[in-house]
């Protein structure tokens, strides 16, 4: 079994909006919506689980319906911080799937995923009992010192991106949380699952990755959403003579 754990609980306070960005609406549509809609279309996945700021549940409850999200099978509570939530979200599934399940743990407010990802993060995982959607850093890179000047060069080719989905095996995510908790580091260590990882010193396994698989995260990224949303459109529409 394979489910999607997506994460609904912030409150994107950086985009300055009236409510959490995963709710935002983009040509009239909820981006967690679309978000939803990836595993929803996605013949691999089984069910999803979304974890969800607890003020907005009865909102999502009526998305689900009105969307026909009949994958949606669990909703949790969100949490205070990205790993209160993903804490919550794999303790709402104790005893509904196995050991050996997929759990791939998705933000939101991440709606550009493709098929492609999809299929190689699964086939990475089963594989290795975890993966991570990787790209490579296309763009220059240097060091920021105070946010005003660069005084170093970074080689790009030694670092990676880190996405989304990050895939686990449930037992072994289990075992992730666990170790964290007993070394006092799972308060400390933000914002994913993968710096937990780190911290504790695993080996993380990349799968594919693209520069189309954005977060959203500032008010440009809603402007590219719309635009990404209205091209995917016009792909669909028939095309004349």
């Amino acid at each position: 079994m394979v489910v999607a754990l997506i994460l609904a609980g912030g409150v994107g306070s950086r985009l300055g909006a009236d409510r959490p960005k995963q709710f935002l609406e983009i040509l009239g549509k909820p981006i967690l919506a679309y978000t939803a809609e990836i595993y929803q279309n996605y013949s691999g996945v089984d069910a999803i689980e979304i974890v969800c700021h607890k003020s907005w549940k009865d909102y999502l409850d009526e998305m689900v319906q009105r969307y026909q999200l009949t994958k949606v099978k669990w909703i949790a509570d969100g949490g205070e911080t990205f790993q209160e939530s993903v804490v919550n979200g794999i303790q709402n599934l104790n005893g509904k799937i196995d050991q050996k399940d997929i759990v791939m743990i998705h933000y939101g407010v991440s709606p550009f995923t493709s098929d492609a990802i999809l299929d190689d993060a699964i086939k990475v995982c089963r594989k290795n009992n975890m993966s991570v959607s990787c790209t490579p850093c296309y763009q220059l890179m240097g060091s920021n010192e105070e946010g005003q000047v660069s005084k170093n060069w970074v080689d790009r080719d030694a670092m990676m991106q880190i996405a989304c989905p990050q895939s686990f095996r449930y037992g072994y995510l289990l075992d992730i949380y666990e170790r964290a908790e007993k070394e006092g580091i799972l308060e400390k260590t933000e914002p994913h699952t993968t710096s937990l990882m780190y911290a504790l010193g695993d080996t993380i396994y990349q799968s594919y990755g693209n520069q189309v698989n954005l977060k959203i995260t500032t008010k440009e990224d809603l402007d590219i959403f719309e635009g990404y949303v209205l091209m995917k459109q016009k792909k669909l529409l028939p095309q004349g003579k």
